[in-house]
């Protein structure tokens, strides 16, 4: 059998997870190409040696880099020393893929060495039937605890929560809790906080590790203990949860039902992740890409695309539309034809700044109806600001271009409009949207192209027919 330190000193150092990313943080073709070679030669001591060895986030990034049917293989090959908490570091396709190829025992043993939260995230993407087999293979006690987490609707607090936590009564002494904590087995890996319950598990406070650690073994718990002043409800939206952890720096909280029991904790880990998928969810909606993956399929991907397509479709020939309306200025004037993208495309540009940062700032409740007017009334002067800053660039070149004055005077007062109504559109339609209840991250982008287009068009070809006729 080889021994690893007969290996290259490369090899070696993919061996102990030393350094798999290249300068740019991708997995590196070498390491790659070893863990491959691996999978083709049905190397399991190499495999759980190498790859043993990594980080569950690295273990992801490799997953990622593979081909599906490596992946499943080297999942196969590896067997329990798989670490499962890997697949939470992968998008929701790859996870499927490796899932499904499984057998539902074998899932159903990895849940066992599991943190709840990273069961539930693992088993919410199952079918209900997958779900049910594996959740009836586990110990009573984690398959109640799993199925409370499930029953919680998607996306919120219960869903992330952990189920595992260190709870005691306010009549124990700190050098009970002290005892207890090394004492029982099936206490969490990591925490931060001790939760302070009544007998029927109703939440009273908390104290924090380091005030116990700082306390005589003979002080009551309850003499030291705080009010948890932030508890999450389970119900709660997970970006909520995280807005709460952002307000107030938190690094753990307490998780609680409708009658203020305790259920389980949020920590900062999981609200971190939470925090990236939400940005990532708004920046893909801003594109009108939905949830899509990269691992998708091509008819997946497609089929998501398609919807906001077709939408921006109609807007176009809306806009087409508004300029059939001065065909005969058009064939007149044919510098007008040339320079019509110009403000419309200016327009564009505008509102989707303005549209971004609106989103952004609904998302984070920075904007509400008690700032909205002020920020309306700032996005209006910056609209105004940079239409005559444009206008007199644009005008000066387009006037100059085609040796016409009036071309350019034309073209700097649609500018003006534009910028300006595209300030106004960028702002006014995500909170008209947000206001009856539609995701404006989805639908801004759609609706503010389609206003500065039809806006610059028809000012820009309105003005032109109008100064014109006076001529």
């Amino acid at each position: 059998m080889e021994n690893p330190q007969d290996r290259p000193p490369e090899e070696q150092a993919h061996a102990t997870g030393a350094d798999i990313y290249d300068e740019d943080g991708v997995v590196r073709s070498s390491f790659l190409a070893h863990i491959g070679a691996a999978i083709a030669d049905r190397d399991t001591l190499t495999l759980k040696e190498d790859v043993g060895a990594l980080h569950q986030s690295e273990v992801g990034d490799l997953l990622e880099a593979l081909m599906p049917e490596q992946r499943r293989a080297l999942v196969e090959l590896m067997g329990a020393d798989f670490d499962f908490t890997a697949l939470t570091e992968v998008d929701d396709a790859i996870r499927l893929d490796i899932v499904d190829n499984m057998p539902n025992e074998q899932i159903a043993q990895a849940m066992q060495e599991l943190d709840s939260d990273d069961a539930v995230y693992i088993l919410e993407d199952l079918d209900q039937e997958d779900q049910d087999e594996i959740l009836a293979q586990l110990p009573f006690t984690e398959r109640i605890r799993l199925r409370r987490a499930l029953d919680y609707p998607e996306e919120t607090a219960g869903r992330r929560m952990q189920t595992e936590f260190v709870a005691v009564p306010p009549f124990w002494t700190v050098g009970q809790t002290i005892d207890y904590m090394r004492e029982d087995k099936n206490l969490p890996e990591s925490f931060s906080q001790i939760f302070v319950i009544d007998p029927t598990f109703r939440l009273l406070g908390a104290v924090d590790l380091d005030r116990i650690l700082r306390t005589q073994r003979v002080v009551k718990v309850e003499e030291v203990m705080h009010e948890t002043r932030h508890a999450i409800p389970a119900t709660m939206d997970q970006e909520e949860a995280a807005q709460v952890f952002e307000q107030y720096d938190l690094l753990s909280a307490a998780v609680v039902d409708e009658n203020e029991r305790l259920v389980g904790v949020l920590t900062i880990d999981d609200v971190v992740d939470v925090i990236q998928e939400e940005a990532e969810e708004d920046l893909m909606r801003l594109g009108g890409v939905g949830d899509e993956e990269l691992s998708d399929r091509i008819l997946a991907t497609s089929r998501s695309r398609v919807p906001w397509l077709l939408i921006n479709l109609v807007t176009a020939f809306l806009a087409a539309s508004v300029i059939g309306l001065f065909d005969a200025t058009i064939q007149q004037i044919v510098a007008l034809a040339i320079l019509m993208p110009i403000v419309a495309g200016m327009g564009g540009n505008a509102g989707s700044q303005t549209m971004t940062v609106t989103v952004r700032a609904l998302a984070t409740r920075d904007l509400d109806i008690y700032n909205a007017g002020r920020i309306i009334r700032r996005e209006m002067g910056v609209g105004f600001i940079n239409g005559i800053i444009f206008a007199v660039l644009v005008g000066g070149v387009a006037g100059f271009w085609f040796d016409d004055v009036n071309i350019g005077g034309i073209i700097a007062a649609a500018m003006i409009i534009n910028l300006f109504v595209a300030a106004l559109a960028g702002i006014l339609i995500p909170l008209l949207l947000d206001r009856v209840g539609a995701d404006p991250a989805v639908s801004s982008a759609v609706f503010v192209t389609a206003v500065t287009d039809v806006v610059g068009f028809f000012a820009f070809l309105g003005l032109a027919t109008w100064w014109f006729g006076l001529l």
